[in-house]
């Protein structure tokens, strides 16, 4: 089995390959469509559609009593948690916190040419919501890369969608990475219409003011259709990854960080651009030893085999203009330690950058401190990932004295006259006379 789709520049696919590493975030209209049906539900019927949507998709009867995850339960995750997991929760979130305090917006003022005194105020968000996955794995990191930074900056309400099981139970261990990253309060809701319940509110659930989080496509559309509602982080859907590397690249640690995507599923989306054919071939061999050592290696090496794409270019500029058009959510960059300040300046879009042979997205998924909840589907060419600065809502402020009156009111009453405004001129000029 051929574990990527290479292309190489004599291929007649090629060109047809890299136009199309240039995405744009756009949903499909069956997305569109069901998202809309969703939020029009809880819209109107609010915790009876949560009930029917979580007994439709996630096969699990819940009650209106019952969404929100109890002191009990929490209690209970806590004494199953090993210590050894609220170890690592703890190191990650002080990572989280150190990284927020270098990020965050902080109060100014100063004096503009007219003598008015302008500045910014920067505060937390009162209510935030914020959505950690279920599926395929329990999201632990994702609960502090999103509730962490909230709790960093001081947001007093930070209320958590995720997903159940059939049983009705949430993982012990997201249950309290959740309670280390400050949540007040949990519910067991997944999908579009837990989105929708933070942003609309439900007969249980009050509406918060912005949402972050990623989640498949449904949850990013819902995200999506909601703007306006509430506020968004941004656009995160399911995980990718891209290495742009030369010869330098250890071609073990290049299969390596691949084999790692692939564990995230046949939604996520792999890519590996090289300028260097025997790069290329050792890494083909390593994924093929190391994925024989692995526990789901026949799952990955099809995941790889469906997914991962290869590009082989003539050289690390053009490797450059592929990333830039792909807007990747993780860019693991390897070159030549001398070129690399040059490369990190010529890239522009990706959401992360693990630059150097010892950088891994794991770590940053987990530990590092910059939020691994980062834009996907070409969306980084609009958006950021998560950080503190999100969590802090900005107002402006403006204070002047009769002097500074006197010196803007000439320039206030051009722009009155000109755009028909006289009241607007009035106002500035009575506060002279």
């Amino acid at each position: 089995m051929k574990l990527m789709k290479i292309y190489r520049e004599s291929d007649a696919r090629y060109a047809a390959a890299v136009a199309a590493m240039n995405r744009r975030s756009i949903p499909g209209e069956e997305v569109r469509q069901s998202v809309a049906a969703i939020i029009e539900e809880v819209r109107r019927r609010g915790d009876a559609a949560l009930c029917d949507y979580a007994a439709r998709f996630d096969r699990v009867e819940l009650t209106e009593n019952g969404l929100r995850v109890t002191e009990e339960e929490l209690a209970a995750a806590q004494a199953e948690v090993p210590q050894d997991v609220k170890d690592a929760i703890e190191a990650s979130l002080a990572n989280i916190a150190y990284f927020s305090q270098q990020s965050m917006r902080r109060d100014w003022s100063g004096v503009n040419a007219q003598g008015c005194e302008v500045g910014e105020r920067f505060v937390p968000y009162d209510r935030v919501g914020i959505y950690v996955p279920g599926g395929k794995a329990p999201l632990v990191s994702t609960a502090l890369m999103t509730g962490g930074f909230a709790k960093a900056v001081g947001v007093p309400e930070i209320v958590a969608m995720t997903p159940c099981g059939p049983d009705g139970r949430v993982n012990p261990a997201v249950l309290v990475a959740l309670q280390a990253a400050g949540a007040t309060e949990i519910y067991r809701v997944g999908g579009a219409q837990g989105v929708a319940a933070l942003a609309l509110g439900t007969q249980t659930i009050a509406p918060v003011q912005k949402i972050f989080g990623p989640g498949n496509r449904y949850v990013v559309e819902a995200k999506r259709q909601l703007v306006g509602a509430v506020a968004i982080d941004l656009l995160p859907g399911p995980s990718e990854v891209m290495v742009l590397a030369d010869s330098s690249a250890n071609p073990r640690f290049v299969a390596a960080d691949l084999l790692a995507q692939a564990e995230h599923g046949g939604d996520s989306v792999i890519a590996f651009v090289t300028d260097c054919e025997e790069l290329l071939q050792a890494v083909e061999r390593e994924i093929a030893e190391q994925a024989a050592t692995l526990t789901r290696s026949a799952y990955l090496q099809q995941v790889l085999a469906e997914s991962a794409d290869c590009i082989l270019v003539g050289d690390l500029e053009t490797g450059a203009d592929i990333v830039n058009a792909f807007a990747p959510e993780h860019l693991v960059l390897v070159v030549e330690p001398q070129r690399e300040e040059a490369m990190l300046e010529r890239i522009r879009t990706a959401g992360a950058i693990y630059a150097g042979t010892y950088a891994t997205v794991a770590c940053g998924d987990f530990l590092a401190g910059p939020s691994h909840t980062l834009p996907t589907g070409g969306s980084g060419k609009s958006f950021s990932g998560i950080r503190a600065d999100q969590f802090q809502r900005r107002t402006s402020i403006v204070r002047m004295n009769r002097e500074a009156a006197v010196r803007s009111l000439p320039h206030v009453q051009v722009f009155a006259r000109v755009e028909g405004l006289d009241a607007h001129g009035r106002s500035l000029e009575l506060r002279t006379l």
